[in-house]
């Protein structure tokens, strides 16, 4: 399911919409790298591509990680 949510990145107001599995694990990897939700989406946001919308860069950054796991 999709649910969209509204967050804070770097004091602006903006919202995302994301699959419920992609959001936790969203969480997950944000508190094994010891940063909060806010800090990892911003992270995320500050190295998206132009043109490239938040919830899919979200999705993306997700897909990477999994994937070095399984190369590394």
């Amino acid at each position: 399911m999709i649910t969209k949510r509204s967050v804070s990145i770097r004091g602006h107001a903006t919202s995302i919409s994301v699959e419920d599995r992609f959001w936790e694990r969203l969480r997950i990897i944000a508190g094994e790298r010891g940063l909060s939700l806010a800090a990892q989406i911003a992270e995320i946001d500050a190295a998206r591509r132009p043109g490239t919308n938040l919830s899919s860069a979200i999705r993306l950054f997700i897909l990477d990680e999994a994937l070095a796991r399984l190369e590394g």
